[in-house]
């Protein structure tokens, strides 16, 4: 069966029909999806029914495999992929319950963001749980020429720290705290607020809202009515895409160039779901 890219709307995305990633070796599939993933900034491959194995084994095709810094909700049999769920063993939770609630581009905050994140649906409720996408691409495009010189040259402080600090006071569930030994591995990171695609050369708006503490050498508020702004133009709904999850969905999306976030649903039913990420480069 021949593999069909579909866009699926107008801002980003397109469905990927016909693959089979229980076949990591297949050249021609690996590179209609990479190609895919460049021309849309996010793909949606269709009806996968993949072991953790397998899913690990073509998401390393694309690069080195991000273990995340939560290691407690890591599978044990294969390390490269973290869970996503509100699922409880035996009151303990099996997965990072409220993960993506708010914008942001996944692990912005280490030296080497990720290329990309791969997520499969386990389980999903009736409503609710789906995934908006935002083309950062799309948002750097459309800023004034003003605002383009305002921001160029300008640097973000990442910081996975804070992020857990806040959320953990603000949040009704139960959100870990970090370790000492996981904190040391999350130092601040300084990424440009503008970053160039390393393969597309395109110039992408790199923020990442939940997980940024500011602006290199802008005063506070200055900084913080300057994010608000930026954060506002890049989810604005002509630059989202709805990923409405169907069951074995498997997305792909390039962490270089856009935003994703959860929407809500009733707890009362089970989202639950496994990632692997990729590492990707030096923003610049």
């Amino acid at each position: 069966m021949a593999i069909e890219v579909r866009p699926v709307s107008s801002a980003l995305g397109a469905e990927v029909i016909g693959a089979d990633l229980t076949r990591p070796d297949d050249d021609e599939q690996f590179q209609t999806i990479h190609q895919a993933l460049l021309d849309h900034n996010v793909v949606v491959i269709r009806d996968q029914d993949i072991s953790p194995a397998d899913h690990a084994t073509f998401s390393a095709r694309f690069g080195e495999l991000e273990l995340h810094v939560l290691n407690q909700f890591l599978l044990p049999e294969q390390p490269e992929v973290l869970v996503l769920s509100n699922k409880r063993v035996n009151g303990v939770p099996v997965g990072l319950q409220d993960a993506g609630r708010e914008w942001h581009s996944d692990l912005s905050y280490m030296r080497l963001p990720s290329l990309g994140s791969l997520l499969y649906a386990l389980e999903i409720p009736p409503t609710g749980g789906d995934t908006l996408y935002a083309n950062l691409y799309s948002a750097y495009d459309t800023l004034s020429p003003e605002t383009k010189e305002r921001i160029d040259g300008l640097c973000l402080r990442h910081s996975y720290a804070d992020f857990i600090n806040r959320r953990f006071q603000e949040s009704a569930m139960e959100r870990p705290t970090l370790t000492a030994e996981q904190a040391a591995k999350v130092p601040t990171a300084i990424h440009p607020l503008v970053r160039t695609h390393p393969d597309t050369g395109r110039k992408a708006l790199y923020v990442s809202p939940s997980l940024v503490a500011g602006i290199e050498g802008v005063e506070d508020a200055e900084g913080e009515a300057l994010l608000q702004e930026l954060n506002d133009h890049a989810t604005q709904p002509q630059f989202v895409y709805r990923h409405v999850w169907r069951l074995h969905d498997i997305v792909f999306w390039d962490n270089r160039c856009t935003l994703h976030q959860a929407t809500a649903f009733d707890p009362k039913y089970t989202r639950h779901m496994h990632r692997t990420t990729i590492r990707g480069d030096l923003p610049v």
